[in-house]
């Protein structure tokens, strides 16, 4: 009964106070349409770059043609000059430079090799990559033709295709065929949003009790005397309202953008509820740091970007220096955001996953031991002020 008492004050605490209420309610519902309404057109097309063509050959007008017909960038402009198209890029009105040298078709004739100057406003990753992946299609393209018929002299048509590319590839993306943004960046983000709004709303909720009662984070109760039930209590509230923020995410956000959901909806459960157990103990831990309710915000704000670069998605897990990795292990969103990339984007079951559950498992299992240490030293301090 004591546990049932901690939970519904815990609704009662969260439900009253209208800054918890936009971390742990409102946040986990709006953050997931704003990150997924920005992204959804997956790639760009069309990306308006300018071109400066100081060859004036038929050459270089045949490489700019090119890259205008690729479905990716859009040559908006040819100007005469660089410093004509910097201005074009400083007020956005292109976002990358095509530079081709005077000497570019002259270097062709002469057996010479040349190059072709990419400048890119790196304001956004996604134009360099529409912008560099036509200039390279291109150039490689133009390179088989130019070998083909200057120095291979095939004598048909069928002999030139095989000169130009003796062995063929087919470049596919496996479980991200169209190369999207947001298949790769949202899922991951989801979690990332459900580690840090608990940890704000568990800090804030922390930071009230303190206010409420007097410096202490529990109040003079009879119900607050066993530090377990303190843990359960507070962190079944969170569990229950987080299984159905993770239900959302999982089956409206992913229908309704269009989002990879191949993961099966046990094996999402099966990982979820560990994984918010975590959060939540962990959030309990770090909230001993709170004494005002908007010291979460200085703590736990600053930690998502650094948290969502550690977790090996968004930079490769074996570029990143084993001390960072190892200081990355103690956060639940490191095993959870891996985890819930491979159930919904590749289909993973939960023994695919195994390492990632294993982490959230013990990391579980020690927080919970933590926030009952952390909760049993401040019994004491209230029986102690009660005596």
């Amino acid at each position: 009964m004591n546990i049932i008492k901690i939970w519904y004050d815990e609704l009662q605490t969260v439900f009253h106070d209208v800054g918890i209420i936009l971390f742990v309610v409102i946040l986990p519902l709006a953050y997931p349409i704003i990150y997924a309404y920005v992204y959804t057109p997956e790639v760009q097309r069309d990306v308006p770059v300018v071109a400066v063509d100081d060859s004036k050959s038929s050459l270089s007008r045949d490489f700019l043609r090119k890259v205008d017909a690729t479905p990716d960038v859009k040559v908006v402009q040819c100007c005469t000059n660089m410093t004509e198209a910097y201005s074009l890029l400083e007020r956005q009105d292109a976002y990358a430079i095509i530079h081709i040298d005077k000497d570019f078709a002259k270097a062709f004739t002469q057996g010479k090799q040349t190059t072709v100057g990419l400048y890119c406003n790196m304001m956004s990753m996604v134009y360099y990559k529409c912008a560099a992946s036509a200039c390279s299609n291109v150039s490689i393209d133009m390179n088989r033709k130019i070998k083909v018929e200057n120095y291979l002299r095939p004598t048909t048509e069928r002999e030139a295709e095989i000169m130009a590319a003796p062995i063929d590839y087919v470049h596919t993306s496996l479980y991200n065929p169209q190369g999207g943004y947001a298949a790769f960046m949202i899922p991951p983000i989801l979690m990332m949003i459900f580690q840090q709004s608990l940890f704000l709303g568990i800090g804030m909720s922390m930071g009230r009790s303190r206010e409420r009662n007097g410096g202490f984070v529990i109040p003079m109760s009879h119900f607050y005397k066993n530090s377990i039930e303190i843990v359960l209590g507070k962190m079944l509230f969170y569990l229950m309202l987080y299984i159905v923020h993770g239900l959302y995410a999982f089956i409206v956000i992913t229908k309704l953008f269009g989002l990879p959901q191949l993961g099966h909806y046990w094996d999402f459960i099966l990982f979820l509820i560990p994984y918010v157990s975590a959060c939540c103990f962990l959030g309990m831990v770090l909230s001993y740091l709170i004494f005002r309710r908007e010291d979460c915000m200085l703590i736990f704000v600053f930690m998502s970007l650094p948290l969502y670069f550690m977790c090996g998605l968004s930079w490769p897990g074996s570029a990143i220096p084993d001390g960072i990795r190892y200081f990355s292990y103690l956060f639940p969103s490191t095993f959870g955001l891996n985890a819930y990339m491979r159930i919904t984007g590749m289909g993973a079951s939960i023994s695919d996953v195994s390492f990632e559950m294993k982490g959230i498992a013990i990391q579980t299992v020690v927080y919970f031991a933590l926030a009952c240490l952390i909760y049993m030293k401040k019994i004491r301090q209230v029986l102690k002020r009660e005596a």
